[in-house]
């Protein structure tokens, strides 16, 4: 096997435990460069041919189809990992001459266990070069799933919930690096303040709001101004979903997801005289949140561990709870593009459980108090649905207000929001 301080290497190598072994893309690729000697440009490289092949994956194979005979489940992995981070350079990758592309992909066969397989590497790539394989440009799933890069099933349930037009926008639109927004953390510093320190190290910082920051930087979380919790990486959409739920700043919140903490530490900025709740299943989920609220100084934050479905009398009643349920992910999947991977079947009882955990989290609310009941897919199934059966079954709460966002409407990540109210 070759080194694992080629950029190449460790891309296949991470696409392999990704799409093999359903590793989590950030977990896995992050995991392979801290143990790899690769210099910061090697490390682009290789994070650029990783996500870019998991991103373009659908469309890479059905070039690999037309090229190759044999089911690509057929393939030995190594080789059809190597196949496809190729195809993505040749295709994708306009600054990676050909020839490199092919003479690597070759080399690390070669050095492989599967290293009889050199020779078919060579001539796949080297036809696909001379070949012109044109794309579907049709509306059927097939063709918006191939050229778009993206699962049957969820181009399915995207056109049905919102049309052709949108989903091909959407999906065009995911297969783009994904703007990066900042959450000005207002306990410390102004989000003028905060841009003008940001410029001194050499970072890009557009304000959109008194709380918010477009920002241009590969990693935000080196600078100092991050390091001294002046704030917190946050998309758009989830700060917009905080300000509908209303905040006061002596209010008492309850985040029940709250890990990673981005929600809660929103609600402590809100609340400064306030006190902010913040539950997670796992403790060492929970210790982020601890972390980061120590990093930001949110001293009015308590972490504690608990099962969102199972109510604990003794935390009492809250005037806001934010209730941030586990999801299919759809709306993010820009960020995270091996959610595309995951089998339809393994989010087949998540709308159960958010009905579970909205049914729990309601029990937690004072009256007049009010609910945030969001979710990071654009599946309405999980959305707007939940919301009105929970609606039905419970009259005592109404509707306040409801948003779905999209990059289309707020260049922010796919992600639901709905406000209801106890009476």
């Amino acid at each position: 096997m070759s080194s694992l301080n080629s950029p190449r290497q460790i891309a296949v190598e991470g696409l392999i435990k990704v799409t093999q072994s359903g590793g989590y893309s950030n977990l896995v690729l992050n995991a392979l460069l801290e143990e790899s000697n690769l210099k910061n440009e090697d490390k682009s490289f290789c994070t650029a041919i990783f996500y870019g092949t998991l991103d373009r994956m659908v469309t890479v194979d059905y070039y690999l189809k037309k090229l190759i005979k044999t089911p690509l489940k057929k393939v030995k992995p190594y080789t059809l990992a190597v196949l496809r981070t190729a195809v993505y350079q040749i295709k994708y990758m306009s600054k990676v001459p050909v020839s490199a592309a092919v003479n690597e992909a070759v080399k690390l066969v070669k050095n492989s266990n599967e290293s009889f397989n050199a020779s078919f590497v060579n001539a796949v790539l080297r036809n696909l070069a001379r070949t012109e394989i044109p794309l579907p440009n049709g509306n059927s799933i097939y063709d918006i799933s191939v050229t778009y890069s993206c699962p049957n099933w969820i181009v399915s349930v995207l056109v049905e919930d919102y049309g052709v037009e949108f989903t091909k926008d959407f999906l065009n639109n995911a297969i783009n690096p994904p703007p990066l927004f900042a959450r000005v953390n207002t306990l410390k510093v102004t989000a003028e303040e905060l841009s003008k320190v940001l410029k001194e190290e050499d970072v890009s910082a557009k304000i959109l709001s008194d709380t918010a920051l477009l920002l241009n930087a590969s990693s935000p979380q080196n600078t100092n101004a991050y390091k001294n919790g002046l704030f917190f990486i946050q998309d758009l959409s989830c700060q917009k979903a905080i300000e509908m739920l209303d905040i006061k700043e002596d209010s008492l919140v309850l985040d029940l997801c709250a890990a990673p903490g981005g929600k809660s530490f929103s609600a402590a900025m809100k609340a400064p005289k306030g006190r902010v709740v913040a539950c997670d299943l796992y403790e060492q989920r929970a210790s982020l949140i601890k972390k980061g609220a120590k990093r930001l100084g949110a001293e009015n934050i308590e972490v504690y561990t608990a099962d969102a479905t199972e109510f604990k009398e003794e935390l009492g009643l809250f005037d806001r709870i934010i209730c941030d349920v586990p999801c299919s992910g759809l709306g993010v999947i820009r960020r995270k593009p091996d959610i595309k991977y995951k089998q339809e079947n393994s989010f087949e009882e998540l709308a159960k459980l958010q009905q579970k955990i909205l049914n729990n989290a309601s029990r937690y609310l004072k009256k007049g108090g009010k609910l945030l009941y969001s979710t990071c897919t654009l599946n309405k199934k999980e959305n707007g649905k939940n919301v009105e059966i929970f609606l039905k079954n419970n009259p005592k709460f109404s509707l306040v207000s409801e948003k779905t966002f999209s990059y289309q409407t707020e260049n922010s990540d796919g992600f639901y929001a709905a406000v209801i109210q106890k009476n």
